[in-house]
């Protein structure tokens, strides 16, 4: 069975480390949170990139897309 600790745990246990030991816990979530979203990011776009070699995403124009971007954004659907 997991032992889950809740966020006041986490942050009481973290405010007991020595202010500079605080500061590189900030640092290190930061960054993991950063290289998370970037494994998300790439992931999307190999999901992209292979949805685009299937045939299954259409090609735009720089333009073609700002206009149909536009229009998302007017279009309160």
């Amino acid at each position: 069975m997991l032992n889950r600790v809740t966020l006041d745990q986490a942050i009481d246990t973290a405010l007991q480390l020595p202010a500079e030991q605080q500061e590189m816990l900030v640092d290190i979530l930061r960054s993991r949170q950063i290289e998370a979203r970037r494994q998300e990011i790439a992931a999307d776009a190999r999901t992209s990139i292979a949805a685009f070699r299937a045939g299954k995403l259409k090609a735009y124009s720089a333009e073609d897309l700002i206009t149909e971007l536009h229009k998302t954004l007017e279009d309160p659907e």
